[in-house]
């Protein structure tokens, strides 16, 4: 064990359980003592009891597991909260169970102001719908009419990501329609939107998206349907807790965050309610500013993402958030400005090509972290580098897919930061990539186990689909498909060890802060969760269940089951 710093008496003590330290060394102890927001030793009980710890809080984990607080590198926490800010139409069976509960919120709603919905089914992914329903159809007009005249009415329709599948379905009644000027002769915004007509040509109040960001609520109800940021600020101790409950202690928002969600989290951060370490990545509303020298307008208004960037170990901004490929559905999104709805990130981040590499250059030069997505970015980030060394820069390559041996050692030799989404091309998608890649090129899928052993950092993800990151852990070890329950390409698994490195040791790397987290360890930051099972041994298929019996960020305990 190594001594604590002189003076350094402990006000919080865990022993007796397998605390697995994540440091360079692989250690596992039984033990560790916390002053303030600091470890100040990691060692035996026998040692650690031994310190002067008459006057400490001390907890026996009664063999528990503990490990260091879990990053999640693409985490949309914000969202997950807002699920709360409108109401739940509940568990319902039949459009007259929907309309009982419309029938509710009518009544302790004043005539005329609006009433909007969560969408019809359960939460998370609100599938089946309307098969669940009695009727075998959703609602329309007509039937919310017949509970809440006096009101305009939208059920409004899901983030399409967290099922997955299309349409999505929102549905408004006359009145609503009313408001928003649809009527017979009401042109589709978009070729993805339908809005379903009835034999006489009238709209049934029925809307189809084949599209899973919605387009609808922001074109036509978007006043109605906003999330205010006083409302967005409130929402985000729930999601906090959402993902605590998962031993999750710093986030990184990868996809980037437009004004009205850093808003919200400085809100909170100055009420000294942010519990999480937050890390946000802007995301630019580039026809906001038309700028005919991007590299002065990059230096001017961004110089301060340089580096680091700003902030404190609770709430910090790191870096620029970079897109490529103008897309017209998104160009109507954005009218609803500065509401970003469900997304949290602004939709006119994409440039042109020619512009998106003069954008990437202008960083480069000016020292400033670029996350992407998507992986036509890959070749752009590289055509950069020729002129541009990014070696040093952390610039993050997020969302992986697929990725050649090639484009590998271009990764390595740019050193990027990759962060996945293994809950979709994985999980819900990997079959489909090895349908298409063929049985030739299952190895690109994914694949974890080569960028590891090439020497990049990797760190997981959850996307908020769902919030646990240990879904994500499970994937990366048995890389199993949901479709069919076999391995997606076993040759990529990582090892257990492997997986966890990138949920705690990697996510740091992120914001250059691997000297003060990511491990257990004396002098760095007391994050860490007490798990109601041990990720290194406990049966593979339990792994995804596992969740925070206690979770402590600075030494405070943020989350703890009732019964700690």
């Amino acid at each position: 064990m190594k001594s604590p710093a002189a003076g350094a008496v402990p006000d919080l003590v865990l022993h007796g359980g397998k605390i697995i330290t994540m440091d360079g060394a692989s250690r596992v102890a039984q033990a560790i003592a916390i002053r303030g927001d600091t470890i100040v030793a990691v060692g035996s009980d026998d040692d650690i009891l031994a310190l002067d710890t008459h006057a400490c809080r001390k907890i026996d984990l009664q063999g528990k597991t503990v490990v260091p607080g879990l990053h999640d590198g693409h985490a949309h926490m914000d969202r997950e909260g807002l699920k709360d800010i409108f109401p739940s139409l509940g568990k319902v069976q039949s459009i007259a169970d929907i309309q009982r509960a419309i029938a509710e919120l009518a009544a302790r709603t004043p005539a005329g102001e609006w009433i909007v919905t969560m969408p019809i089914g359960d939460p998370p992914a609100y599938a089946g719908m309307p098969q669940a329903l009695a009727e075998k159809r959703f609602p329309n007009r007509h039937d919310l009419d017949a509970v809440a005249p006096d009101h305009p009415v939208y059920i409004r329709p899901i983030w399409g990501y967290w099922r997955h599948t299309m349409p999505l379905v929102s549905i408004a009644n006359t009145r609503a329609l009313e408001l928003a000027g649809i009527g017979r002769d009401t042109p589709s915004p978009s070729p993805l939107v339908q809005i379903e007509k009835d034999e006489q040509g009238e709209p049934t109040g029925v809307f189809l998206e084949e599209t899973l960001m919605p387009i609808v609520e922001l074109e036509y109800f978007r006043d109605a349907s906003r999330f205010r940021v006083p409302a967005r600020t409130d929402s985000v101790p729930r999601s906090q807790h959402a993902y605590h409950r998962y031993g999750t202690t710093s986030v990184f928002e990868g996809h980037g965050v437009a004004t009205e969600v850093v808003r919200s989290y400085k809100n909170l951060h100055a009420q000294g309610q942010l519990s999480m370490r937050v890390a946000l990545v802007l995301s630019p509303n580039w026809k906001s500013a038309p700028v005919p020298d991007i590299d002065a307008f990059v230096e001017a208004w961004c110089g301060w993402l340089s580096g680091p960037g700003l902030g404190d170990p609770h709430l910090r901004m790191a870096g620029m958030f970079v897109d490529m490929g103008p897309d017209p559905a998104n160009d109507i999104r954005a009218q609803a400005y500065p509401s970003t709805g469900w997304a949290g990130f602004n939709y006119d981040t994409a440039r042109s090509r020619d512009k998106a590499l003069e954008l990437l250059k202008a960083c480069a030069r000016h020292g400033i972290q670029v996350v992407a997505i998507w992986p036509n970015m890959l070749e752009l980030f590289y055509a950069v580098h020729q002129e541009i060394p990014l070696n040093g820069l952390r610039w993050v390559l997020s969302h992986i897919s697929t990725l050649t041996r090639q484009e590998i050692d271009m990764i390595r030799e740019m050193e990027l930061i990759v962060t996945t989404h293994t809950n979709r091309y994985l999980f819900k998608e990997g079959h489909l990539l090895q349908d298409k890649l063929g049985r030739e090129r299952e190895h690109d899928i994914v694949p974890l186990r080569s960028l590891l052993d090439a020497g990049i950092p990797v760190v997981l993800a959850s996307d908020n689909v769902p919030v646990s990151l240990f879904h994500p852990l499970w994937h990366a070890i048995g890389r199993e498909s949901r479709a069919t329950g076999a391995p997606v390409c076993a040759a990529q698994q990582l090892t257990r060890e492997e997986a966890l490195r990138c949920i705690t040791a990697n996510g740091p790397l992120l914001t250059w802060e691997e000297a003060k987290k990511g491990s257990l360890e004396p002098g760095k930051l007391a994050d860490l969760a007490v798990l109601t099972a041990d990720p290194l041994t406990c049966p593979e298929s339990q792994i995804k269940d596992i969740e925070a019996v206690m979770t402590v960020v600075g030494g405070r305990v943020v989350y703890a089951t009732s019964n700690q």
